[in-house]
């Protein structure tokens, strides 16, 4: 074996101890999330929101450094047998759950496999594992029909759905189940007993958590807690959330609206500012079920229309600091991004040749629905510049306005349009989920099992095969490139650029770690 390493307010205040009001200030961090908090269980749901939940409260076997790269958290380190088939993970001492009890090995096994059945890259070990096991309190350890590199980045990345450490009476709830105990053993612990949905939701310091001793760097190394105290103050309204920052009636505002930005910048008091340079990618998906957009060559006449500089600038403004064009099917800045046959969206755009070419296609006029969340004001944005393009190219536009959570429920629907159905949708992914091919659900081409619109694209599955099989990264981004290739000829959905939206906090606030989401650790009050 060898070596490798008012505004919710009130709740608020009934709910505080009993301290004075400057002291309990300082110990408490008020948060302004995107959304609110619908679901807390991360394994079951791929919602940013809950991410951001889950990586409050749970742990994670890994995590991933600046440059992107895992590396051990809740685990010492790990062995791998010579022939890449056995991984031996020993976890680090001191690892103790919220209430109370040690983290062992069959806490993490039963963990690992939950999360197998929901996740992406979570499936890649249920078709190559031969044993998930505990051999005693201390060890995981996975033997694997053919090797896999990547093991530890899957086990560890912070993007939808996370490999969460639960307690193993937790973790053998069923996967398409929530889970109704939020036991942890992250830094923060989750007040179920004060979580008022939509208005609160309150973290406090796990005293028993003991941070590792290397310093922090994004998802790994030591993480501190400077806080007693964590409240998730939703505000659905994206004015009031601002207002409420400017008022000092919260300190960090996650989604502030782009309209208000030079307001807050005027704000000698708030600062503004890109956390996350990953972002999030915008993309444009198709029903690939149903006409029109089960012919390809409907597909493809979108693409010499299509400029992303104008659904960037729709979504986030024209700061250029806050969004990326041209941008390919994998996250610009990212280790994969390249340009291979980029052209096709960079180039010189053509309604006209857009227009020609869906006359040319099996399209005959038909109603197409496209939906629309408007309580989302990006994706309503991009949505907003896709109906245009879509009804100028020549499409029927049927553009039916609806909040985020119908759009969620309706896109599961795969009947046709007459019957509930859909045809084609905005929306963004995490830049790191669709970073590479692995976790990439927008590219996968799985049929039935794939993302909303279910493509079967056998080139794009055999070329992801490959990448895992990839011998080093030279190899890995060759094949990215072959990938970007195939997706132009097959668009299984057409990216419309990177948004790094910002984040605004008071100046108060300082040691926010950059480069992901929002992070709780580290943060102090000057």
């Amino acid at each position: 074996m060898s070596r490798r390493a008012g505004l919710g307010g009130a709740a608020a205040i009934l709910a505080a101890p009993r301290l004075g009001s400057a002291q309990l200030a300082s110990r408490t961090l008020r948060f302004l999330p995107q959304a609110n908090l619908a679901s807390l269980d991360p394994v079951w749901s791929t919602a940013t929101i809950v991410r951001n939940h889950g990586l409050m409260i749970y742990d994670l076997l890994y995590g991933l450094d600046s440059n992107y790269e895992a590396r051990p958290q809740m685990a010492a380190g790990h062995e791998i047998s010579a022939d890449g088939l056995t991984w031996n993970i020993r976890l680090r001492d001191g690892l103790k759950f919220h209430d109370g009890e040690p983290v062992r090995a069959r806490d993490c096994v039963a963990s690992i496999l939950r999360w197998s059945k929901r996740d992406v890259l979570g499936s890649r070990l249920v078709a190559l594992g031969e044993e998930v096991s505990a051999p005693d309190d201390q060890t995981i350890r996975i033997r694997l029909k053919k090797p896999w590199p990547g093991l530890a980045w899957a086990l560890g990345k912070p993007s939808a759905n996370i490999c969460a450490i639960m307690p193993e009476r937790v973790a053998q709830t069923d996967p398409f189940t929530q889970i109704n105990d939020p036991t942890g053993s992250g830094p923060f612990r989750f007040r179920r007993d004060l979580f008022r949905p939509g208005d609160v939701a309150i973290y406090e310091r796990f005293d028993g958590y003991v941070p590792r001793s290397e310093p922090t760097d994004f998802m790994t190394g030591a993480k501190q807690v400077h806080f007693d105290r964590v409240e998730w103050r939703v505000m659905p309204d994206p004015a009031t959330a601002g207002a409420a920052l400017q008022n000092n009636e919260g300190d960090w505002l996650e989604s502030p609206l782009t309209d208000l930005l030079p307001l807050l910048r005027r704000n000698r008091d708030i600062e503004v500012g890109v956390i996350n340079p990953a972002g999030n990618m915008g993309v444009l998906r198709f029903n690939f079920l149903h006409k029109p957009f089960d012919d390809l060559a409907v597909r493809r006449s979108i693409l010499s229309a299509v400029n992303q500089r104008d659904f960037m600038d729709a979504a986030i403004g024209t700061d250029r600091a806050l969004s990326v064009v041209p941008c390919g099917v994998f996250t610009p800045g990212t280790p994969l991004a390249n340009d291979a046959g980029l052209e096709v969206l960079s180039g010189r755009r053509d309604l006209d040749a857009a227009k020609a070419a869906l006359r040319a296609s099996s399209y005959d006029g038909r109603r197409i629905a496209m939906m629309s969340a408007t309580d989302m004001p990006v994706i309503q944005n991009l949505s907003e510049v896709a109906a245009d393009l879509l009804r100028r190219v020549g499409f029927n536009i049927d553009f039916p306005a609806m909040d985020w959570g119908t759009q969620i429920q309706r896109r599961t629907n795969r009947g046709p349009v007459e019957q509930g159905g859909w045809s084609v949708f905005c929306t963004t992914w995490e830049g790191l989920d669709v970073s590479v091919p692995g976790s990439h659900q927008p590219l996968r081409g799985n049929g039935a099992q794939a993302w909303s619109g279910w493509p079967t694209m056998p080139r794009l599955e055999a070329l992801r095969e490959q990448w895992f099989d990839a011998a080093d990264q030279a190899s890995a981004k060759r094949i990215a490139e072959e990938i970007q290739r195939v997706a132009w000829e097959e668009v299984p959905f057409i990216p419309l650029g990177l948004v790094r939206p910002p984040q605004a906090w008071r100046r108060s606030i300082t040691g926010i770690v950059r480069g992901g989401p929002a992070l709780f650790w580290g943060v102090r009050r000057a």
